[in-house]
C-alpha cells in the first residue's frame, strides 16, 4: 500500500505553515523568513533595519554588524501558537582590518501530525521543520557608511519531502553620531530553491525594507519607523507603505530598558471579523546585568489568535 499523507492532515500542515507566517500579500516558500527573529526586535516589531550595536541585526540588515562595537553572541527561543517553537543563534566579531564577520541560525519546529494512508488507515506521526543559516561580511566606508552582505542557506521538511535555496541578503545603513540617527535599507532572500519539494518550483519572499532611528536630544527614548515588503504587488503605488512598523525602546536606568511596538500589516492580517483587539501590538523588556550580560522578553499579540513569547540572552565577549 503506497503511504501518503490525508488530505486532513496536508491541511493542518499549510494552515500552520502559512497562517501563522505570512503578513505580506503574496504567498511564497519559506514563509518563516518574515517572522521577526529575536525579542528585542520582536517587541519593537521588527522595526529594526536602522538599529546599530546589535548581532541580531545580522537577519534584518547585514550592514549592521559593521557598527557593533566589541564581539557580540545571542540565543533565544520562540514560543508561537499551538506547538510551534523556535530558536536562534547569532554571532559576530571584527577580525583584524579586514572587517566584521558574523553567522546566524533560526530554526522553525512545528510539532507532529497525524499520518495516514489512503484508507485513513493511521501512519504514526510526522514533523515539519525549517532552518536558515547566514553567514555574514559587513564594513565600513569612512566613518558614516556601512555596508554588508549574507550568504544564506535555507532548509525545509515535511514528512520525507525537503527543500533547500540558497539566498543573499544585501544591506546599507547611514549613521550620523552626532544627531543619533541612523538610515537603513535591506534587500532580503534574493535567491532560488536548488531543491524542490516535489517537481514544484517556488519564490522566495524578497523582502525590501527602508528604516530610520532616532534617539531624542532631551528624552531617553529612541524610536525606530521601518517598512517591509515594498516589493510585493499591489493595485496601487503607496498601498505598500501601508507596511509601516513602529518601535520605540525608553531607557529606565542604565539596567532596565521598556520596549513597545506596532506592526500595521500584522494588525491588518490577523483581523478575524470584526474585531481586532490588540493584534499587532508588541511590548518587551531588556535587563542588563553587569557589562556584559543581559535578557530580553518580548510579547507580541496576534488578538483572538493568540500570542507570541520570545526571550534571549546577549553576551558581550
Amino acid at each position: 500500500m503506497e503511504k501518503k499523507i490525508s488530505l486532513i492532515s496536508v491541511i493542518a500542515a499549510v494552515v500552520i505553515l502559512s497562517a501563522n507566517l505570512t503578513i505580506a500579500q503574496q504567498q511564497y516558500t519559506y514563509d518563516f523568513l518574515n517572522l521577526n527573529v529575536d525579542a528585542r526586535s520582536s517587541a519593537m516589531a521588527g522595526s529594526f533595519v536602522s538599529v546599530s550595536n546589535d548581532v541580531n541585526t545580522i537577519f534584518y540588515n547585514p550592514a549592521g554588524l559593521a557598527t557593533l562595537e566589541g564581539k557580540q553572541a545571542s540565543v533565544g527561543f520562540f514560543k508561537y501558537l499551538m506547538d510551534i517553537n523556535s530558536g536562534n543563534v547569532a554571532y559576530s566579531q571584527k577580525y583584524k582590518d579586514i572587517g566584521y564577520f558574523g553567522a546566524g541560525i533560526r530554526y522553525m519546529n512545528y510539532g507532529s501530525f497525524d499520518k495516514y494512508d489512503e484508507n485513513f488507515e493511521n501512519l504514526g506521526t510526522f514533523g515539519a521543520n525549517e532552518l536558515a543559516l547566514s553567514l555574514g561580511y559587513a564594513n565600513k566606508y569612512k566613518v558614516n557608511f556601512h555596508y554588508g552582505a549574507n550568504v544564506k542557506l535555507i532548509y525545509s521538511s515535511i514528512d520525507e519531502y525537503n527543500s533547500m535555496a540558497l539566498a543573499l541578503d544585501l544591506g546599507a545603513m547611514y549613521v550620523i553620531p552626532e544627531e543619533k540617527l541612523n538610515f537603513g535599507i535591506s534587500v532580503l532572500n534574493l535567491g532560488t530553491q536548488v531543491k524542490k519539494y516535489i517537481n514544484t518550483n517556488e519564490k522566495l519572499p524578497v523582502d525590501l525594507r527602508l528604516g530610520m532611528t532616532k534617539t531624542l536630544e532631551h528624552l531617553p527614548l529612541t524610536v525606530n519607523i521601518g517598512f517591509s515588503n515594498l516589493l510585493n504587488e499591489y493595485d496601487k503605488f503607496f498601498e505598500r507603505f501601508k507596511n509601516i512598523v513602529v518601535g520605540g525602546e525608553f531607557t529606565l536606568n542604565e539596567y532596565v530598558l521598556l520596549r513597545i511596538g506596532y506592526n500595521n500589516p500584522q494588525r491588518q492580517n490577523f483581523k478575524t471579523g470584526s474585531s481586532l483587539g490588540i493584534s499587532g501590538f508588541s511590548a518587551g523588556v531588556g535587563i542588563r546585568f553587569g557589562e556584559r550580560y543581559k535578557l530580553d522578553y518580548a510579547f507580541n499579540s496576534l488578538g483572538n489568535v493568540g500570542a507570541a513569547h520570545r526571550f534571549n540572552i546577549g553576551f558581550d565577549i
